[in-house]
């Protein structure tokens, strides 16, 4: 792990605490980062790194990732330290909060420029999405049409975090309450809004049906 980076572990209090999906997340104005790139090293064989990031300075957590990809992925942008060739690489996100729409134009531009990065995000919460005009929700649709998949997590990715960036000190993970019915609400609320035409085919349908 570079040591520019957090450090690798979240405390565990700290991981329940930003990562809860609760309705009303009030006192969480900082946005969480826990990431695992993958980098394909020949034809059966992976090598990969993991930590997290918080805001820094005022700068935002997802733009504070893609500062350190070059040491995080040698040979994105061409050839690396050894000469090796141009390589392609698999980044999976977990957020606390989804990204807002500057940051999500930022990944946009930037995943014009890499074709051979292939970007996952899973979100705890959604970040000003409330709103049917939210400039969040277009934020969202402009990641999903350039290729990235954007899910709400659900327990088996609280789970995942929890054995992969918490220092558990063995401790189980336990759910808190109403952790699955909090990321089914927030997973149909995002699915509307990533097909939103196809939600606007349903209303004209039933108003034909006369429903």
């Amino acid at each position: 792990m570079i040591t520019k980076l957090d450090s690798v572990l979240l405390p565990r209090k700290k991981f329940i605490y930003h990562y809860k999906n609760v309705r009303w997340a009030r006192g969480r104005h900082e946005t969480y980062l826990c990431f695992v790139v993958k980098r394909r090293v020949g034809p059966d064989s992976l090598t990969f790194d993991f930590g997290h990031l918080r805001n820094r300075n005022g700068c935002h957590v997802e733009i504070l990732f893609l500062r350190y990809l070059g040491a995080l992925c040698p040979g994105l942008w061409g050839y690396g330290g050894t000469g090796e060739k141009r390589l392609s690489y698999s980044i999976t996100w977990f957020c606390s909060w989804s990204p807002c729409v500057n940051c999500s134009i930022r990944l946009v531009q930037f995943l014009r420029q890499t074709p051979n990065l292939r970007l996952r995000i899973f979100v705890s919460r959604l970040y000003f999405c409330d709103m049917e005009d939210s400039r969040e929700r277009e934020g969202l649709r402009m990641l999903k049409n350039a290729g990235v998949h954007i899910s709400v997590m659900s327990y088996k990715d609280f789970f995942y975090c929890w054995q992969t960036f918490v220092a558990r000190k063995q401790s189980n993970f336990k759910a808190w309450d109403e952790l699955h019915q909090n990321s089914v609400r927030l997973s149909r609320k995002l699915h509307r809004i990533l097909e939103p035409c196809e939600i606007e085919d349903l209303r004209d349908a039933f108003n034909l049906l006369g429903l």
